[in-house]
C-alpha cells in the first residue's frame, strides 16, 4: 500500500495536513499535543487547549473558521496565515453561501453577498509590497529597545516586542526574495530579544521556544554571523540552567565556522564559552578564552546591529570574568572585580547594577564578610522588587543559601529584612538557580 499524499486534496483539508506532516508530526494527536503545549508558551493563549477531535475537524473537508485564540496559536506554529493552512470563511470569495451564512456575512463585513464583497475580501487577502526602507526603521526600534531592557528590565517589553516580531514575520511572508532576506535578519534579532525577555523573567520554555525560532530564521537568512550569534544566545540560556557541557559544546559547533565569522561574533562566542568551562570548574580555559576574546575586541564593528556588547561595554570583560570567578568559587578575586564595576556602572543600568550587587553580596558571604553582604543585599533587593527580573531574584536566593550559617542569629535577621522588598522569595531563577552573564 503507498504512502498517503499529502497534499491530495481529496483528504479533506490537505493544506493543514501537509503543515503538520512537515513540522514532523505523523498523527492528529501528536499535532494536538503539541500545537496546546506552543499555546502554553504564549501570553495571548495561556490556559487554551485544543482537543484531538477539534483538531481532527480542522483537517476534515469543512474545517470551519477557528476561532480566537487558536487562529493566534496556529498562525505562530505553523508560520502561516489561517487562510494558507485552509481556513476558509462562509463568505470568502469561492464559497458557496448559505442562508445563515450570508447574513453573518453582512454582520461582520457590512457587505452582502456578491461582486462587491469579493472584491473588498480579495483586497484584505492579496500580497502586499513590502519596501526594503522598512528594514532599518526595525532595526532602529530593536536599539531602543536593548536600551529600554538595560533601564526597565523585560517586564514591559515582552509584549511590545512580541508584537513587533509577528509584524515583522507578516511582512517577510509577503516580501520578494532580497527584502524577504533582509525580514528574516532583523526578525531573527527580535526573536532573541523574545528569549532574552523571556529568559530574564524566568519563563525558560517560553526563553527556549523564541531562542529556536531565531535560529530557523537565522539559518533560512543564509547568515552565517546571524546563525552563530543564536547558538551563543541558546548557550546563554543553557548556562543559566547550569548546563555547561552544553554551552561549551554549542560554542564550540558556531566557532568550527572559523574565518567566516565576523570579529564581534567571535568575541561574543569565545565570552559564552569562558561561562561554559566556569561551570565545568576549567578556570585556565575560562581566563585563556577571556584573554583571546579582549584581544579580538577592537578589531569589531560598533556599528553591527547585534552582538556588539563586547564592543559597546567598556567593563564587559570584567563582567565576565567576575561572573566567572563567582561560578568558580574564587570570591576574594571576584570581589574585587566586583567592586570596580559596580562603581562604574552607570545610573541608568539599573536591572545589571542590581545584578551586579546580588553577586559582590555573595563573594562577601563567601569571604566570610556577612554584614557587607546585607548591605549590598538591600540595595539589590529594591531594584529586583522594581524590575521584576526573576534572574535578579535567583542571585538573592543564592545569596541566602550562602548565607545559611547565619541564619539562625542577627544577621540572619537582617537579611530578612534586607530582602523584604521582594515579599515571598521563592527559586525563580530556575533549574540549579546558578548565576548568570549579563
Amino acid at each position: 500500500m503507498g504512502t498517503e499524499d499529502p497534499l491530495d486534496p481529496s483528504l479533506g483539508n490537505y493544506r493543514l495536513r501537509a503543515a503538520r506532516i512537515a513540522r514532523g508530526w505523523h498523527s492528529q494527536e501528536e499535532a494536538a499535543f503539541e500545537i496546546t503545549k506552543a499555546a502554553s508558551l504564549m501570553q495571548a493563549a495561556r490556559g487554551w487547549s485544543v482537543s484531538e477531535r477539534t483538531y481532527r475537524r480542522w483537517e476534515s473537508e469543512n474545517p470551519g473558521w477557528p476561532r480566537y485564540p487558536a487562529l493566534t496559536v496556529l498562525s505562530a506554529v505553523f508560520g502561516r496565515r489561517p487562510r494558507d493552512l485552509g481556513f476558509i470563511r462562509a463568505c470568502e470569495p469561492g464559497t458557496v453561501p448559505r442562508a445563515s451564512s450570508d447574513r453573518r456575512c453582512v454582520l461582520t463585513t457590512g457587505y452582502p453577498f456578491g461582486p462587491a464583497a469579493s472584491d473588498f475580501l480579495s483586497g484584505m487577502n492579496a500580497r502586499r509590497h513590502v519596501d526594503l526602507g522598512i528594514v532599518p526603521y526595525f532595526y532602529a526600534q530593536l536599539d531602543g529597545h536593548y536600551v529600554a531592557d538595560i533601564m526597565l528590565g523585560s517586564r514591559d517589553l515582552i509584549s511590545t516586542v512580541t508584537e513587533q516580531y509577528k509584524l515583522i514575520a507578516a511582512l517577510a511572508r509577503d516580501a520578494e526574495r532580497q527584502v524577504r532576506s533582509e525580514l528574516l535578519k532583523v526578525g531573527a534579532a527580535y526573536a532573541e530579544l523574545c528569549g532574552w525577555l523571556h529568559q530574564d523573567s524566568g519563563a525558560w520554555h517560553a526563553s527556549a521556544y523564541w531562542h529556536g525560532l531565531a535560529q530557523n530564521e537565522a539559518r533560512m537568512s543564509g547568515d552565517a554571523d546571524l546563525v552563530a550569534y543564536t547558538l551563543s544566545n541558546t548557550a546563554h540560556l543553557r548556562a543559566d540552567l547550569g548546563d555547561g557541557r552544553a554551552v561549551v559544546d554549542l560554542c564550540g559547533i558556531a566557532l568550527a565556522e572559523g574565518y567566516r565569522l565576523s570579529s564581534h561574533i567571535q568575541v561574543n562566542l569565545m565570552a559564552q564559552q569562558a561561562h561554559g568551562h566556569a561551570l565545568l570548574g576549567d578556570r585556565e580555559r575560562v581566563d585563556s578564552l577571556l584573554d583571546r576574546a579582549a584581544g579580538h575586541v577592537e578589531r569589531t564593528d560598533p556599528s553591527a546591529q547585534w552582538g556588539t556588547a563586547g564592543r559597546r561595554n567598556e567593563r564587559y570583560f570584567e563582567v565576565q570574568r567576575a561572573t566567572c570567578y563567582g561560578r568558580l568559587g574564587l570570591h576574594r578575586e571576584a570581589h574585587r572585580l566586583w567592586e570596580q564595576i559596580t562603581a562604574a556602572t552607570p545610573v541608568s543600568a539599573r536591572r545589571d547594577t542590581g545584578v551586579y550587587l546580588a553577586r559582590q553580596a555573595i563573594a562577601c558571604a563567601g569571604l566570610g564578610e556577612p554584614e557587607q553582604a546585607v548591605v549590598l543585599a538591600g540595595e539589590s533587593a529594591v531594584i529586583a522588587a522594581d524590575t521584576g527580573s526573576a534572574r535578579h531574584r535567583g542571585e538573592l536566593e543564592r545569596l541566602r543559601a550562602a548565607m545559611d550559617r547565619w541564619q539562625d542569629g542577627p544577621i540572619g535577621e537582617d537579611l530578612n529584612a534586607a530582602l523584604a522588598p521582594l515579599g515571598v522569595c521563592s527559586p525563580a531563577a530556575g533549574p540549579g538557580s546558578v548565576a548568570s552573564n549579563l
